[in-house]
């Protein structure tokens, strides 16, 4: 009677540690998925519109641009550094708490130019597939010229008369970047948007 009880007990501990261990892995497997694979975001403001709306949940790449040391954002993997029209989820440089989201305008050595709504990079009109503007033309409205200093981006949001981003505030260092944003997971009330694809 006695053994039977104990090896009740051992068998309850070993169920008990086999659960134990099973959520210790599935915790540390979220964790390092979340620190260097995938991220989720919510957007909180419409600076990204039309492309991503206000309640729109996305997942961004962390992979995508290297492997990063978390606190210290030190790459220690290069795999490859974000692209012009890549939407990027970067630490604010005013402020370190906050994770901003734009489109990746200007690369390191760049020389930007906007006169009205005509943007020019390095001399040449770039072709601004992405930009709405809804605010009345402002033909002399003009910022610039500035040159994208080595390790920085130039980065706007698409919705050009409503975004608080590199015209405003500076460059983002490439050391910030979390990753690129790729797909709407989730999105209410537009729940028609499930699954599209972030360009």
């Amino acid at each position: 009677m006695e053994k039977s009880a104990a090896q009740g007990k051992i068998k309850k501990k070993s169920v008990f540690r086999e659960y134990a261990e099973a959520a210790i892995i599935a915790v540390l497997l979220a964790l390092f998925i979340r620190t260097f694979v995938v991220q989720a975001f919510k957007i909180p403001s419409g600076s990204m519109e039309p492309t991503l709306l206000v309640g729109d949940h996305i997942l961004v790449n962390k992979f995508i641009y290297g492997v990063k040391l978390p606190f210290i954002r030190k790459t220690v993997i290069p795999i490859q550094h974000p692209h012009r029209d890549d939407v990027i989820v970067f630490i604010y440089p005013m402020d370190p708490s906050k994770d901003f989201i734009k489109r990746v305008i200007g690369l390191p050595g760049d020389r930007i130019e906007i006169l009205g709504r005509s943007i020019y990079i390095n001399g040449a009109l770039f072709q601004d597939k992405h930009g709405v503007y809804t605010a009345p033309l402002q033909p002399t409205a003009r910022f610039g010229p500035v040159t994208v200093p080595q390790g920085h981006l130039f980065v706007m949001g698409d919705n050009r008369d409503h975004s608080y981003d590199s015209r405003f505030w500076g460059f983002v260092p490439l050391a910030s970047v979390k990753g690129k944003a790729f797909i709407v997971y989730w999105s209410w009330p537009h729940w028609k948007r499930l699954f599209h694809i972030i360009k």
